[in-house]
């Protein structure tokens, strides 16, 4: 497998994607918005990107598979599966708030061997293949090199639907308000994952994401040297709902403060 030139590809066909999207938002119909659960909106614009992406990565690679969002294929692949997110950030599209972005990992083997996220409003494509290190728009990125949490930059992601955990949840917020530098929620967790990755934000966490909220984002910070854990501190964060990303130097702060908080 050639991860660099099939990651390539790929950005091509987020690009594509982003495109539809954009041109979509400007004459976007709010009566077409559905509702898939509490809080939890879709509409056309997410279901046809999403036909588009695994039509286009379907024939890419026609071995494998796909975990999709919105559902438009349930083809398994036995060796590599497509996770996508065709529109990550939707509340953000549908209210006309330029924060969202396309969604692309690769699991080979249940391991993600590549990771592409298009942010569409700022027509930046994040991408990172096995092997390789992790790039915007062609150059290198790297997480930041920030080294206390007095200094740092925090992103998260606010709780939707499922609230179990936000008593937990604002503890650890109030000790992000009081901490850090400053906290932001921009509404798209794979964009808030990148910008790790490029070192804008130093730590991102957030709960009851789905993987293909994560699987590409998540990735590409560890190809820009930085740190993903679930809230115990362990590895189940693609299929487990929990991640923490940081930088390394701010690793094990965050990785102590998240599970003493959060478990």
């Amino acid at each position: 497998m050639d991860y660099q030139q099939l990651c390539l590809a790929v950005c091509d066909i987020a690009r594509s994607a982003g495109q539809f999207i954009a041109n979509e938002r400007t004459h976007f119909d709010l009566n077409k918005v559905e509702n898939k659960g509490l809080h939890d909106l879709v509409s056309y614009v997410d279901k046809t990107s999403e036909r588009q992406l695994v039509d286009a990565l379907q024939n890419l690679l026609p071995e494998a598979g796909f975990i999709v969002e919105e559902g438009t294929s349930d083809k398994r692949g036995e060796q590599y599966n497509w996770v996508i997110d065709p529109l990550d950030g939707t509340t953000n599209f549908i209210s006309g708030v330029p924060v969202y972005a396309v969604s692309i990992g690769l699991l080979e083997n249940d391991k993600v061997v590549l990771g592409v996220v298009y942010e569409i409003g700022h027509n930046e494509c994040f991408y990172a293949w096995k092997g390789g290190e992790a790039y915007l728009n062609g150059k290198t990125v790297h997480v930041s090199a920030t080294v206390t949490i007095s200094d740092a930059l925090l992103a998260t992601g606010f709780p939707y639907s499922n609230f179990e955990q936000l008593d937990n949840y604002m503890a650890l917020l109030k000790w992000s308000m009081t901490e850090a530098r400053g906290v932001r929620r921009l509404g798209s967790a794979a964009t808030d994952l990148v910008y790790v990755a490029c070192g804008r934000f130093d730590a991102f966490f957030e709960y009851d994401l789905k993987s293909w909220d994560v699987a590409a984002g998540a990735f590409i910070v560890q190809q820009a040297g930085g740190s993903i854990i679930d809230f115990s501190g362990g590895k189940n964060y693609l299929f487990g709902g929990e991640i923490v990303a940081s930088n390394a130097a701010l690793s094990m702060i965050m990785q102590e403060k998240v599970a003493a908080v959060m478990n």
